[in-house]
């Protein structure tokens, strides 16, 4: 498949800009904005031409038959939004049991314009000890962006300011649904 991608981004003159470092065994990468269904392929599309074992998290529902086992061989983890549960830990956990161990989370949780991002993928990674890695999804230059890996501070409100900051400039295929 990794030809394939490859092709396909040379076709539609997309550009992948940066990589999570290879000498990282874990990390959190939040993609956004995450506004349309093909953010999902790209960010397949991306994973295989730069040979990362990252995997994702998405809503339950997505995992039903037929396409769950899809999305699963994917590399997806069903995630129960209608519950408070120990999300944060059980992830966490995932972290810990691994070696190494990646992670892809679209901060908005949704494809739809929110007023404010989610903070799962901030404690999982505050949890864990570990980096993130601020990743986009830029429509108007046809560019995935990788962000040089950083740990949180545990100030919640600085540290989502600077990733706020910078999302806050990046056109999603919906800009209208993306992060203001």
């Amino acid at each position: 498949m990794r030809l394939i991608y490859k092709i396909l981004f040379k076709i539609f003159n997309w550009k992948i800009i940066g990589n999570p470092p290879e000498d990282l065994p874990k990390f959190v990468i939040i993609v956004a904005p995450h506004t349309s269904n093909w953010d999902f392929f790209i960010g397949l599309a991306v994973r295989s031409i730069r040979k990362l074992d990252t995997k994702y998290l998405a809503k339950k529902e997505l995992f039903k038959p037929p396409f769950g086992i899809i999305f699963k061989a994917l590399g997806g983890y069903p995630v129960d939004r209608s519950k408070s549960n120990n999300f944060v830990d059980a992830v966490a956990d995932l972290f810990n049991a691994h070696e190494r161990f990646s992670i892809a989370i679209t901060p908005e949780g949704t494809r739809s314009y929110v007023p404010k991002l989610k903070t799962g993928f901030y404690y999982i990674a505050l949890q864990a000890n570990i980096p993130i890695i601020l990743s986009s999804l830029n429509y108007e230059t046809k560019e995935v962006v990788f962000q040089e890996p950083f740990y949180p501070s545990g100030n919640l409100e600085n540290d989502l300011e600077k990733i706020l900051k910078y999302y806050k400039t990046i056109p999603g295929r919906y800009p209208e649904n993306g992060i203001r």
